[in-house]
């Protein structure tokens, strides 16, 4: 696959199609509101700086959730779900995506918390116009890397690489997808060498694996 066409293929899927559209109007109303100041630089740095460790955590303990039976109740999360069933199938591109619903969620929770948690429209959609181009960079690089193009840069073979190895070596290890900081400093990117292959990796912790 070309990338002229992966990015073809890559906006016929409505997650690709809800999320370019929002960003680029969060980008715009920013710009339309000007005044711009030091907050506008220190926001997206600390945003962009904590994305190794926001992917680490989400994909090690909410991705990776195991079911389990709370006070009478199983608890499942449908990201949890998803995700076994994209280890299960890695080439189904419609599971690359997140969830609709949760994307609606996130998409939401930020246009609400970030204004509210900063006291200004502006500085927070300066936050809303980033977190929702890293997302939109997040879910273009993790579905590229499913897709059969094949690197050509030496920055996007690191990434495409690492994360084919925790898909198909070990699910215990290489947890960033467009970005390995957080998996350097917390010892979870070793060589592919040092790990053993997983017998689970496609069937996380060897359960069956839902499609819904």
């Amino acid at each position: 696959m070309s990338l002229t066409e992966a990015r073809r293929t890559f906006f016929r899927y409505p997650t690709p199609r809800i999320l370019a559209p929002v960003t680029a109007t969060a980008v715009i109303a920013r710009i339309a509101l000007g005044r711009f100041g030091w907050a506008d630089l220190i926001i997206p740095a600390v945003i962009l700086g904590l994305e190794p460790f926001t992917e680490w955590t989400i994909h090690v303990f909410l991705l990776h959730f195991r079911p389990r039976t709370i006070a009478g109740r199983r608890v499942d999360p449908l990201v949890a779900r998803k995700h076994r069933a994209h280890h299960r199938a890695p080439k189904d591109l419609p599971l690359v995506f997140v969830p609709l619903p949760v994307l609606i969620i996130v998409l939401t929770v930020a246009a609400v918390a970030y204004p509210l948690a900063m006291r200004n429209v502006r500085h927070g959609l300066t936050a809303i116009a980033t977190s929702y181009a890293m997302l939109f960079t997040y879910e273009w690089i993790h579905f590229l890397i499913h897709t059969s193009y094949r690197p050509k840069t030496r920055w996007y073979r690191y990434v495409w690489r690492a994360h084919r190895l925790h898909h198909y070596k070990n699910e215990h290890y290489w947890f960033g997808v467009t970005v390995h900081m957080a998996d350097h400093v917390l010892r979870t990117f070793p060589a592919k060498e040092d790990v053993e292959t997983s017998p689970t990796a496609q069937n996380l912790g060897g359960e069956k694996v839902e499609a819904a």
